[in-house]
């Protein structure tokens, strides 16, 4: 059950759990042949479900690489980079975006912390929140387009939706209601621990054991740094944030990867245990 809460959490993809009423407002959540699970039950099975994390990551970057095969021998890499963006945002169900919109629109200067918690909770789009939207999804189709491999597609969806457990555990809920503290509250460091190891088994077998090791120092550093600057700006962080750091631990992923097979080649054993997934 914990695994489809994690699933149904992170995606759009069917699962036997489902909420009622979205997963930004989870008041209950119906299973077929039973009675409706309680809020704070759905809220506990997702909060543990944080090991699982990185399989669902792994669950994306599948699909992902599964149309990578389809679309390649078809169209130029341009078009296949813009169409995995566009499947991961229909993949995610656009929530995760919607979280980065709204901290974005929560950054305007001269605010105080209620109110960019108010703005945030606005369901108007305001310019900042247009302008990171656009940014990132501009970095991924970039960055795709650059250096696009099976490797990297499921990289990125796993390390990015790890580092957010990590942000989970180290930060302070921003709010004491919603689905983020909800979540926070039943999040423990033994699921943080499971999800690192198979985090660092992915990253290893598909990037090389210095590179592997590497990215995912880097990458929790430079999320734990954003939900720095989200803490500051709201007192902690909340289910929008938690969205954002996904979104931006996908771009600082695919940007660290570049990076990093610019850069690894040199260093010897750098693709010790690494997978090739390429045909």
């Amino acid at each position: 059950m914990s695994f489809f809460a994690a699933l149904r959490f992170l995606t759009i993809i069917p699962t036997p759990v489902s909420t009622d009423d979205g997963l930004s407002n989870p008041t209950r959540v119906a299973v077929p042949n039973s009675a409706p699970i309680p809020a704070n039950e759905w809220a506990a099975q997702v909060g543990q479900a944080i090991a699982y994390f990185p399989v669902v990551g792994l669950i994306i970057g599948i699909i992902l690489v599964l149309l990578y095969y389809m679309l390649h021998s078809v169209w130029p890499i341009q078009v296949v980079s813009i169409l995995i963006v566009a499947a991961l945002v229909i993949i995610t169900g656009a929530h995760h975006l919607d979280g980065l919109i709204d901290s974005c629109d929560g950054m305007v200067p001269g605010k105080t912390r209620e109110e960019r918690l108010a703005i945030m909770s606005d369901t108007r789009v305001g310019a900042f929140g247009l302008t990171g939207a656009c940014l990132i999804l501009l970095i991924k189709y970039a960055a795709l387009s650059a250096a696009l491999t099976p490797a990297l597609l499921i990289t990125f969806p796993v390390l990015s939706r790890w580092a957010l457990t990590g942000a989970m555990l180290i930060f302070p809920p921003a709010k004491t209601s919603g689905a983020g503290f909800a979540v926070k509250s039943h999040a423990g460091w033994p699921g943080y621990a499971v999800a690192t190891l198979i985090a660092l088994l992915i990253s290893v077998l598909l990037n090389g054991l210095v590179t592997g090791t590497v990215l995912i120092a880097c990458l929790l550093v430079l999320v734990c740094c954003s939900g720095l600057i989200f803490s500051r700006l709201y007192g902690g962080l909340s289910g929008d944030s938690y969205g954002a750091l996904v979104e931006i631990g996908e771009a600082l992923t695919l940007l660290l990867s570049i990076m990093l097979n610019q850069i690894m080649p040199n260093i010897q054993g750098y693709d010790l245990f690494m997978i090739d997934l390429a045909v």
